[in-house]
């Protein structure tokens, strides 16, 4: 892997370092004012499927026979399109904003922002980073893989979510 590589791989990992850093602090606020977890048992996977696909990523982009790839720019613009949602969403939900499932009971569901348009548009951004991500980086296995899986785990999660934040209010 070249350097610019390493180091676009090395910032996408600080910054779901530091909004694992935001969820776990918005999960003890929630958690005490009687916040409640749904969804424990699928969560690890999710944590084992990231893990994964960063393996994945650098094994794949490491792998790669070609000497030097060059940055695609219409990819990266994509990327960073997605990087603002990311960050809309988050800003949106505040301190509702979780890697979790955590439901305040008589809390109404939040439909500003982008969850004005979508129910899950976070799970949109993911899905296309796990396609566009491994792109960037020449991982075209793991650009086809990665979000087939996100999808099937999706497939679980969302009505889960669905079914708490239903009962919650």
């Amino acid at each position: 892997m070249t350097t610019w590589m390493w180091i676009f791989i090395m910032a996408i990992i600080a910054q779901r370092l530091g909004e694992l850093y935001i969820a776990r602090k918005n999960e003890k606020w929630m958690k005490s004012v009687g916040g409640v977890e749904k969804g424990e048992k699928h969560y690890k996977l999710f944590v084992f499927l990231h893990c994964c696909f960063f393996a994945s990523v650098i094994t794949e982009a490491s792998l790669n026979t070609q000497s030097y790839i060059q940055p695609n720019y219409f990819l990266l613009l994509l990327f960073l399109l997605l990087q603002i949602g990311r960050v809309w969403c988050i800003h949106t939900l505040g301190r509702f904003w979780n890697t979790k499932i955590i439901v305040l009971p008589r809390v109404t569901v939040i439909k500003k922002g982008p969850y004005r348009y979508v129910k899950h548009p976070n799970y949109i951004i993911v899905a296309a980073e796990l396609f566009l991500i491994p792109l960037l980086l020449g991982a075209q296995l793991t650009a086809v893989i990665f979000p087939f899986l996100h999808i099937l785990l999706l497939k679980v999660r969302i009505p889960r979510e669905e079914k708490a934040l239903t009962r919650a209010t």
